[in-house]
């Protein structure tokens, strides 16, 4: 179980997706920091506290959609995943691809899980609280980086 409010970074550059993110987590009562960043690029300015990002914290846990502007999702996942200080930092990628070439380059490049998002607003919301309640409420999540 979590002791603490956990932060999440969420990745993504649709905003119906962002809405329907944040009410799930918000339904599920749980002690939850969400930050949110747009674009591939933002996401490694906000992990290196570059400006506008100076008093970012490190998130628990990232969740990075695939097609995003400036840096894709995999880009932003072979950066954090080669860099020591973010490495261990646990990445879902959630997206609309359902690409096998999408599912294995994620995997190739070390994603800790990997979900389709569903079209429908009800199994939506279902793979959100299930990340809810295996990445929160189960595993123990790395702590002082």
């Amino acid at each position: 179980m979590h002791k603490n409010t956990v932060h999440i970074l969420l990745v993504e550059d649709n905003e119906g997706d962002i809405l329907l993110i944040k009410e799930a987590f918000e339904e599920a009562k749980i002690v939850l920091k969400m930050s949110i960043v747009n674009d591939g690029q933002s996401a490694i300015d906000f992990l290196n506290q570059l400006p506008p990002y100076q008093k970012a914290t490190p998130p628990d846990l990232i969740l990075l959609d695939i097609n995003l502007p400036r840096l894709n999702g995999h880009e932003v996942l072979c950066q954090i995943k080669s860099n020591e200080v973010f490495k261990s930092i646990p990445v879902i990628m959630l997206t609309t691809s359902s690409s096998p070439k999408d599912i294995n380059t994620a995997y190739a490049n070390h994603v800790n899980s990997y979900i389709t998002k569903p079209v429908d607003i009800n199994n939506f919301l279902n793979v959100v609280t299930g990340i809810e309640n295996f990445w929160i409420n189960i595993v123990n999540l790395p702590t002082n980086r």
